[in-house]
């Protein structure tokens, strides 16, 4: 599908939120009409909004839909620590490797957002990380949802990759790549992400972010942080979720970096009413077989607004 930005889906809003030990700056915008039900779209790593872009425009005629950055990720920068808790912040905690932090900035921004709705809650759909950080929301900071569809996504264990701990216990060592090797591994990590291979202009456009200045360091510290991920604190209760809202789990058959069996698994422990298997499609199944995608989405949607009315 398409991959290039257009105007109306530039991250022209700003949101601005401090946790106990961070102050972080989200950018954001938002499509459609006021009086359609709500849509939100959640990137994971190393991505960003831009691979929900096509979607959004597309549905944006029948639903309001917003798309943001996560921190670090993007137009959004990475959280900086509060004038005189520098000190005081852990390395686990600026790691942020359960995505707590991430999680308390989201679920603020979603309750800024719900504002505007007049009651009524979003739908959310999430991919990689994203998925772990609405359901975190959804548990520990009294997020709630309309429905939630779960693509290809970080919630249950084991995590990990060979490249995450290699990073993470070299990470001097790969901070003093030159650029070009930098550049490299970053294009091998991405395509790796997909089974189908990426035109030129959709790797350059998820690349980009990491090659800006200061990209290289957040990049590696994304990898260890990956390589540190967390989920003992909610993992065990998904099972709410999926009591109170209508859950649907997508996934790439050929996803290398979550296995499709993680898939029916994670159904189970969130209760979800529906598994969708797409043949074809790596972990980038939004590139892979974004048609198919497209079409699940839209079918999920209709029935989930459906049972609402």
């Amino acid at each position: 599908m398409p991959s290039q930005l257009s105007d109306s889906t530039a991250l022209t809003q700003q949101f601005h939120h401090q946790t106990s030990t961070h102050s972080y700056t989200i950018h954001w915008t938002s499509l459609g009409s006021p009086n359609s039900p709500p849509l939100i779209f959640i990137h994971g790593t190393p991505w960003s909004s831009r691979v929900w872009v096509p979607y959004a425009l597309s549905l944006s005629r029948r639903f309001q839909v917003y798309l943001s950055d996560n921190p670090g990720f993007g137009d959004s920068p990475l959280g900086h620590p509060l004038i005189g808790k520098e000190d005081s912040v852990s390395e686990e905690a600026a790691l942020d490797a359960d995505l707590a932090q991430q999680s308390e900035v989201w679920a603020a921004l979603l309750k800024k957002w719900e504002g505007g709705w007049n009651g009524r809650k979003a739908h959310v759909v999430a991919h990689d990380h994203a998925g772990l950080m609405a359901l975190r929301a959804g548990l520990l900071h009294g997020c709630s949802y309309a429905s939630l569809c779960l693509i290809d996504v970080v919630a249950i264990g084991p995590f990990g990759q060979p490249l995450f701990k290699l990073v993470a216990e070299n990470r001097g060592v790969f901070e003093q790549l030159p650029e070009t090797v930098f550049e490299g591994i970053l294009e091998s990590y991405i395509r790796d992400a997909a089974f189908k291979e990426l035109d030129g202009k959709t790797m350059e456009m998820l690349k980009r972010p990491w090659m800006r200045k200061g990209g290289k360091d957040a990049f590696i510290r994304q990898l260890c942080q990956a390589n540190s991920r967390k989920t003992e604190e909610v993992e065990g209760r998904y099972g709410e979720i999926g009591d109170v809202v209508p859950v649907i789990v997508i996934w790439g058959q050929e996803d290398k970096w979550i296995p499709v069996e993680t898939a029916e698994r994670l159904a189970k422990v969130v209760k979800a009413k529906e598994v969708v298997v797409i043949e074809g499609a790596g972990h980038l199944v939004m590139y892979d077989q974004g048609e198919r995608l497209g079409v699940e989405l839209g079918l999920w949607l209709s029935s989930a607004v459906g049972a609402q009315n």
